[in-house]
């Protein structure tokens, strides 16, 4: 057997690819394919898929890379092929669809203070593209929740990668791994749950890992949809 396949090293391939282009701004591509607030113009159902190969920056992609050269591998060589692309995407979409029903409730509390208060919805909307906000009706904070979901879009493999740790949780419990801020080895039966319990905090928070922005519910989702998957298969696979 080979210790990385060829279909990890493939997406490893095309991730790169992608971030060289993203970098150069060749045909618009991080606007074209990061995923966007579904109300915000730039906004396209395709970003479901394309924003997985997005990254924000180098040691984005490097981490990423990493962890599915690392956990992707095993889970890819117990699956097989086929089976693991359609579980890497699923979970991809999964992450995809949590952040977004998150940040679409998070975005509606804001919105409706700004509707409560009589201001009609195309001038508020005019006021998203803007990137402004009335001082008077919301707090610093507010403004931020609703800018920030309207206009930073997702990117990055950390959702499907996330589906993947999942993975080696249930198929491989025992397994001992670490990351840089966990760099202890500990049985992925216990990492993971603790690694998804940092996440829903810092979600909820808003705390910022190391200054960065991070898209804690995505995690939390491409998890949640990789734990299910797994254990359906695991269950009923032929």
């Amino acid at each position: 057997m080979e210790r990385y396949s060829k279909v990890i090293l493939a997406l490893i391939g095309i991730n790169i690819l992608m971030f060289i282009l993203a970098a150069n701004d060749v045909t618009g591509s991080t606007e074209t394919l990061s995923l966007y607030y579904i109300d915000n113009e730039r906004f396209g159902i395709w970003q479901f898929a394309t924003h997985i190969f997005m990254h924000g920056g180098f040691m984005h992609l490097l981490v990423n890379m990493f962890g599915l050269l690392m956990f992707g591998t095993p889970i890819e060589q117990t699956l097989g092929a086929k089976r693991f692309l359609i579980f890497y995407f699923i979970s991809g979409l999964g992450a995809a669809l949590f952040y977004l029903v998150i940040n679409y409730f998070q975005f509606q509390q804001v919105y409706q203070i700004l509707v409560d208060s009589g201001l009609e919805p195309s001038y508020i909307n005019n006021m998203l593209a803007s990137q402004q906000y009335p001082p008077s009706l919301l707090s610093e904070e507010q403004a931020k929740t609703i800018l920030g979901i309207y206009h930073v879009p997702m990117v990055g493999a950390s959702g499907a990668l996330y589906g993947t740790l999942a993975a080696v949780g249930v198929l491989f419990p025992e397994t001992k791994v670490a990351l840089i801020f966990l760099p202890v080895p500990i049985p992925a039966k216990y990492f993971i749950p603790v690694l998804i319990s940092i996440d829903i905090i810092l979600g909820i928070t808003g705390y910022p890992l190391f200054g960065m922005n991070v898209a804690h519910f995505a995690h939390v989702g491409g998890a949640l949809t990789g734990f299910l998957l797994i254990l359906y298969w695991r269950r009923y696979r032929k």
